[in-house]
């Protein structure tokens, strides 16, 4: 399984956040201390917002630990609001195009987990992909698929109920007859201004999900990278809400789960957030 970090807040570098800590995520890719990968060395991304609407990415099929660029970007890049995560493959190929975080328009995303039996259900999943979004489709992984299919159910407008839409008609896809694929979505979207995060799993545990809150500033992380005590698990099936100028807003993300299911996407529920 990958790991991953995400901040927004104030405008800094990566560096105390990426390469510096005890743990860091470059720590991380040689050994996570909560996955079930033992390293990950597939390749990293970094992910941006600058001076321009739609973000900067930095991707590369080396393992972090292994890659001297890595510690100058993060020393010198500055961001409001950034995404890095080291891979850990799981059934696709090492390449740059691969690699997370994903971008497009305004948004950046990045996953950790899978869709079970993916060989099988990627024609089906990549049917979700609406064609107008279908061009951005680079490479070969679930995640991206995924992403570009949330692109195409309305993120621009409303980013939980899209996340939920798509989900919901993966739900019915590894769900099919009687086979109980296995499906993790431990993941994170942006579009420059608000952060979302999502730690939900289907016939399977969910994937490690943390966070971290002063002030403006919020991090979310797969698994924390130092021993403060400040850290906060998001519990499984659930979302958590980061909106420019607000606080963070864990929510229920529930998934209706039933043993027939139609390959195509069901009517989004609305999701509230508790006060």
């Amino acid at each position: 399984m990958c790991r991953w970090i995400a901040y927004r807040g104030e405008t800094t570098s990566f560096e105390p956040y990426v390469t510096e800590p005890e743990h860091s995520l470059v720590a991380q890719s040689i050994r996570s201390l909560q996955s079930t990968a033992g390293s990950n060395g597939d390749g990293f991304g970094l992910g941006w917002y600058g001076e321009h609407p739609e973000p900067g990415l930095y991707r590369e099929t080396r393992p972090a630990w292994s890659d001297e660029n890595l510690r100058y970007l993060c020393r010198h890049l500055r961001s409001h609001l950034f995404f890095a995560h080291v891979r850990a493959a799981t059934g696709t190929a090492v390449t740059r195009q691969n690699c997370h975080p994903f971008a497009c328009g305004q948004w950046m995303f990045m996953h950790n987990g899978f869709v079970g039996s993916w060989n099988r259900l990627r024609r089906k999943v990549e049917a979700l992909i609406p064609d107008a979004y279908y061009p951005s489709r680079l490479g070969t992984t679930d995640s991206e698929a995924v992403f570009l299919a949330m692109m195409g159910a309305g993120l621009d407008s409303d980013p939980l109920g899209a996340t939920q839409h798509v989900l919901q008609a993966l739900v019915g896809l590894v769900n099919e007859g009687q086979l109980r694929e296995r499906l993790r979505f431990t993941s994170a979207i942006a579009n420059g201004r608000d952060l979302y995060a999502f730690r939900v799993a289907v016939n399977d545990a969910a994937n490690t999900l943390y966070y971290r809150e002063a002030g403006d500033e919020v991090v979310v992380v797969s698994e924390p990278f130092d021993k403060e005590e400040d850290w906060a698990e998001v519990p499984p099936n659930h979302a958590l809400i980061a909106r420019a100028s607000e606080t963070v807003k864990i929510v229920p993300f529930p998934l209706a789960i039933s043993g027939e299911c139609d390959a195509e996407p069901v009517p989004a529920r609305r999701i509230i957030a508790r006060r």
